[in-house]
């Protein structure tokens, strides 16, 4: 019950661009179409699930026995670095295919606050690597939630007339505070579950 509770809240209550702020650049930069939000979706899905993993275990097993634990946010970015690059080179020999189709989001992957900051807060909040997994994935899942529902509201903006001074990033802006808001209708649902299934 707590990997569900993990997952609905990742994806709608606590949703890492909506809710906490992370991955801006891409959310903003990114989200003119659907299609091109959907890649970048499911890069970041791919490479946050598994920096996750991989930070995790340099955390517990090299940081945290070594002292080094001031080191995390310089070692996590490195180690982010180095696997996307590794990612980036893995497929382009054996899926160039799919290399084609994620090429281009995985160099801005590196650049994502998202995935470091997912890979600092499994370890703030103490989970386990099981839960450090599930969290990941699901909030790479809320993530690509708000990257496609914001890329069909700006592809529908393309296609009605906006006042000369809402034209641009201001429409985009405004547009990004209201589905901001409307997943602030999620705010209860955590706290609802949890008291329903009686892990207060």
């Amino acid at each position: 019950m707590e990997y569900i509770l993990i997952f609905i809240s990742a994806i709608f209550v606590n949703n890492i661009v909506l809710a906490q702020f992370l991955g801006i650049c891409p959310f903003l930069g990114v989200s003119k179409k659907i299609d091109t939000s959907l890649g970048m979706s499911a890069a970041v899905a791919f490479v946050m699930t598994l920096a996750t993993i991989v930070t995790y275990l340099v955390q517990k097993f090299v940081l945290d026995p070594n002292g080094l634990g001031y080191l995390q946010t310089i070692a996590f970015i490195l180690v982010i670095a180095s696997l996307v690059q590794m990612v980036e080179i893995v497929l382009k020999k054996v899926s160039p295919a799919l290399y084609q189709a994620l090429g281009i989001f995985l160099p801005l992957i590196t650049t994502n606050c998202a995935v470091l900051g997912v890979a600092i807060l499994v370890i703030q909040k103490d989970f386990s690597l099981l839960q450090s997994v599930v969290y990941a994935f699901s909030t790479a899942i809320g993530f690509g939630l708000a990257m496609t529902v914001f890329a069909g509201m700006r592809e529908q903006l393309e296609l009605v007339k906006i006042p000369k001074g809402m034209q641009g990033m201001a429409i985009v802006l405004v547009s990004a505070g209201l589905l901001s808001l409307a997943f602030m209708g999620f705010s209860g649902v955590d706290g609802g579950l949890r008291t329903l299934f009686g892990l207060d």
